[in-house]
């Protein structure tokens, strides 16, 4: 092969590779691609897509969404930019409203929800302070039943006890008086004409003994009275003698002697006329006066 032949060739060589190299950037520039703006529509879906809280309250608008961005994201030929444009402008609109939608069905979800906690802390509310109501009332019937029934036992304790102070009245043969209870106690505590107490008059005296230990909060006062019969000196010392031997005998059974007062009054308080002996015997006596402190 000559040098001619041999050079013809390597120029078809060289036009045959200008020409498919020029084939192929023609055939890459007119190749389809995405619209311009398809992959932020993309984004924003998937951003929509993964938000649990949204996500599940629009369902059907993103299925919508995600069939428009399909479309968005389809290849087009330099000859369809417009029809791209339009279809990524569309997909925008369906995740937009998706999105708006999403939110405001969230909040509405949300707002449901507060309003439902709101009324059940209500609700709460007004169950607790009925119970406390509940409480307090049973509380006041608990306190009252147990005031009435204090009051009971205080009422039948108080019977109690003015039964049995009315016993021992009774049993002392006192009488009630303006100035206490009275008892009077004859000569026959004494021999005649003596201040010094007869062995029987230990009974009478052993009950006021009761009665005074029983009732410490009251005092007496002794007084000792005789007849018309015999001087004033002797009987004024014989009806104080009498009193002090009432009293000797009540500190000796225990009863405090700053309780006790004894005094003689002679025959200057008569009960009865002295012109008889029973008038006499009358008043010849001893009187013991228990105060009333109330």
């Amino acid at each position: 092969m000559n040098a001619l032949t041999t050079h013809g060739l390597k120029r078809g060589s060289q036009l045959s590779a200008v020409a498919l190299s020029l084939l192929l950037v023609a055939s890459c520039a007119s190749s389809p691609v995405s619209p311009e703006g398809s992959t932020q529509v993309r984004n924003k879906l998937t951003a929509l897509q993964n938000d649990g809280n949204l996500a599940s309250q629009v369902l059907v608008e993103l299925r919508e969404a995600e069939e428009a961005v399909q479309l968005a994201e389809e290849p087009i030929s330099e000859d369809e930019t417009a029809l791209g444009e339009h279809r990524v402008y569309i997909a925008d609109n369906k995740v937009a409203i998706a999105q708006a939608k999403a939110t405001t069905r969230f909040a509405e979800v949300q707002r449901a929800m507060l309003s439902e906690e709101r009324e059940a802390a209500r609700l709460k509310a007004r169950t607790m302070e009925a119970d406390r109501a509940r409480q307090d009332a049973d509380r006041a019937r608990s306190d009252a039943e147990a005031a009435d029934q204090a009051s009971a036992r205080a009422a039948t304790l108080a019977a109690q006890q003015a039964a049995e102070y009315q016993r021992q009245i009774d049993a002392l043969e006192a009488k009630p008086t303006d100035r206490g209870l009275v008892l009077t106690l004859g000569d026959v505590l004494f021999a005649t004409g003596s201040a010094e107490l007869q062995g029987g008059a230990s009974g009478n005296l052993n009950k006021l003994v009761g009665f005074l230990k029983q009732y410490p909060e009251r005092n007496v006062q002794i007084e000792g009275h005789t007849d018309n019969v015999g001087s004033s000196s002797l009987n004024q010392a014989l009806s104080r003698q009498r009193a002090e031997s009432v009293m000797t005998y009540l500190t000796q059974q225990g009863v405090s002697a700053r309780r006790i007062s004894a005094m003689g009054l002679s025959m200057n308080q008569p009960i009865a006329s002295n012109d008889t002996a029973s008038g006499r015997q009358q008043n010849r006596r001893v009187e013991i006066i228990i105060d009333d402190p109330s």
